[in-house]
């Protein structure tokens, strides 16, 4: 299972969180980052539905697959 880490750092003179490399919004307060990086990974816990879905690999083939929906990541939040 994959584990994503949402983790909240400071930013642009306030807050926000961090995942894979990506940075949220900027947030007024530490807590006001948190509550919103807690909401991010409980969403990206709640399974889907069975869908194709079609993407090009490093090696620029493309591929074809079905994402069962339910194979949904382990979450975490730090700071």
């Amino acid at each position: 299972m994959t584990k994503i880490t949402y983790e909240v750092v400071e930013h642009d003179g306030g807050w926000a969180y961090t995942v894979d490399g990506a940075i949220s919004e900027t947030f007024p307060s530490h807590d006001a980052a948190r509550k919103a990086a807690e909401r991010a990974a409980r969403e990206q816990g709640i399974p889907g539905d069975e869908t194709g879905i079609t993407y090009e690999d490093k090696d620029g083939r493309w591929r074809s697959e079905v994402s069962p929906g339910n194979d949904r990541p382990e979450t975490d939040v730090k700071g």
